[in-house]
């Protein structure tokens, strides 16, 4: 068995979907996984990304269909975690809008990012060291706190936190581990970027947000597909069996490598 192979078999990709199909899986599965934890709903943050956008769709559904069922109120929380001031934001409004969202807050984390940055760079000075928190290491700081704030929203309110894993993220290792990546539920993570692609679309995402260059907004001009140095095209080739150049297999595969730890249980012994 190939690398590529042992990757699709791990992360569970299959080489084609039927959209609706992968809806109703989905749906179902949020559905149950809030009946059995006795949650009161879901809660997901919306960055404006398309990955967010069709979690919030399949969430709102999953909480929709539990309230008709059961004639009890289930709720999709939708949080919007802007830096200061956040270019997008109108397209994370627009996502709660479209499914019709009537839970939704806005929880700005700039004053805390930049208060556990102060707060490093005294630590790195009492070390003996000069300097300031890396670029990357902020971008951490950013994911992690978003997480902190869903919790305390989550546990008060008897929400499970919803995650937008997906196994095009998986592959590349392109997350916070614990950080974005410490969720309690993944309905994407089976799904490459070409797949949740064509779910957008029938689900209805907005237009504006199908067209952006994924970013996971961590500074100023930031894209996945420049800082992997792979485009979500080979990516998706890749995790559906396809043959890709040479160049961007290797770039995956190492990534894949590199990052397996991110991917795998905390470990003990």
């Amino acid at each position: 068995m190939s690398l590529q192979q042992q990757i699709i078999a791990e992360l569970r990709v299959k080489p084609s979907i039927d959209a609706d199909e992968e809806i109703a899986r989905r749906v179902g599965f949020l559905k149950d996984y809030v009946t059995k934890a006795g949650a009161a709903g879901l809660l997901i943050a919306i960055s404006g990304g398309i990955d967010s956008a069709v979690t919030t769709g399949l969430c709102k559904r999953a909480t929709d269909e539990l309230s008709r069922e059961s004639g009890k109120e289930y709720i999709t929380l939708g949080v919007f975690q802007p830096y200061g001031e956040q270019e997008d934001i109108a397209h994370s409004y627009a996502v709660a809008e479209a499914f019709g969202l009537t839970h939704k807050v806005e929880t700005n984390i700039r004053e805390a990012v930049d208060e556990i940055v102060l707060e490093t760079e005294y630590a790195f000075k009492s070390l003996g060291m000069s300097r300031h928190i890396s670029r990357g290491g902020k971008g951490n700081v950013k994911a992690r706190t978003r997480m902190v704030v869903q919790y305390a929203l989550a546990f008060d309110l008897n929400l499970l936190v919803v995650g937008t894993d997906h196994a095009s993220e998986a592959l590349t290792g392109f997350f916070t581990k614990w950080g974005d990546g410490a969720v309690d539920v993944t309905p994407l993570s089976s799904l490459n970027k070409r797949q949740i692609r064509q779910i957008a679309k029938t689900l209805g995402v907005p237009a504006a947000i199908l067209d952006k260059a994924p970013t996971a907004g961590l500074w100023e001009g930031q894209t996945d597909e420049g800082e992997l140095g792979v485009s979500y095209e080979d990516n998706s080739d890749y995790l559906e069996g396809k043959e890709i150049d040479p160049k961007a297999r290797e770039i995956l595969e190492k990534h894949y490598l590199r990052t397996q730890h991110k991917r795998q249980p905390i470990p003990g012994i």
